[in-house]
């Protein structure tokens, strides 16, 4: 069976109760304060992991930063990144997602009650507006989650180069990144059936303002890449 068919059917009962109680949360998103509506996001991709026979192997979680505010980098390998980050970080966040996906119902009410984003890659000024709220939420105190890459890995494990237009806003207001390595996370969609997979999601050091004070937002990509890419190639080598 198709892994995200399991994932529908194994919580065939519970399914409908989640998504209206999302909806409500997204029609009436300034009534409820933020973590309420990040628990249940956090529910709903947790019953979807658990019922997809997916097992997520997580470290770094003392990494995360206690004080909200943050960036948050990660690698991007698939579909199932998103909900691999959102359930093991324990402060809320919202995601910079591309534009196809905001409409997406389900994505759609998702992104409303986290205050995600979406993100024109084609559109200059899209984007840079997008980049504007991202430093004006950064300095209330909301986190974000974005994937520098622009697009998915094609090639497992391997990662593209990182965009350094994704980190302006970090340059902007001096705020903690946290680098995300994941490892083995297109497995779970991308490979037929729907027998067990495990895939990793590592929290590495954050990168304070005092590391890359003087850098540009290409040399702190480049950096960012770097620490993400040591990893993924030192869990790869223990294992092979």
């Amino acid at each position: 069976m198709n892994r995200l068919v399991l994932m529908v059917v194994k919580n065939f009962t519970r399914a409908p109760w989640a998504f209206l109680k999302l909806c409500h949360y997204a029609n009436h998103t300034d009534e409820y304060d933020e973590i309420v509506k990040y628990h249940h996001i956090q529910y709903i991709f947790d019953k979807m992991i658990k019922a997809g026979n997916v097992d997520f192997k997580v470290s770094g979680l003392e990494n995360i930063p206690e004080k909200s505010g943050f960036m948050l980098y990660a690698n991007h390998q698939g579909l199932f990144d998103i909900p691999a980050v959102v359930v093991t970080c324990p402060h809320p966040i919202g995601v910079v997602l591309k534009k196809e996906l905001a409409n997406v119902p389900f994505i759609k009410q998702i992104a409303k009650c986290s205050y995600s984003l979406a993100l024109d890659r084609e559109n200059a000024r899209q984007s840079m507006k997008v980049m504007n709220i991202i430093v004006d939420e950064l300095k209330k105190g909301r986190n974000y989650l974005i994937y520098p890459e622009g697009k998915r890995s094609r090639d497992g494990n391997k990662m593209n180069e990182f965009h350094g237009g994704s980190f302006k806003c970090v340059i902007k207001t001096r705020c903690p990144v946290l680098p995300i390595a994941l490892i083995d996370t297109h497995k779970v969609l991308d490979e037929k059936g729907s027998k067990p997979v495990e895939a990793q999601i590592h929290y590495l050091p954050p990168i304070y303002y005092d590391e890359y004070q003087g850098m540009s937002s290409k040399e702190l990509a480049e950096l960012v890449h770097s620490r993400i890419e040591a990893k993924i190639n030192e869990v790869t080598a223990e294992r092979s």
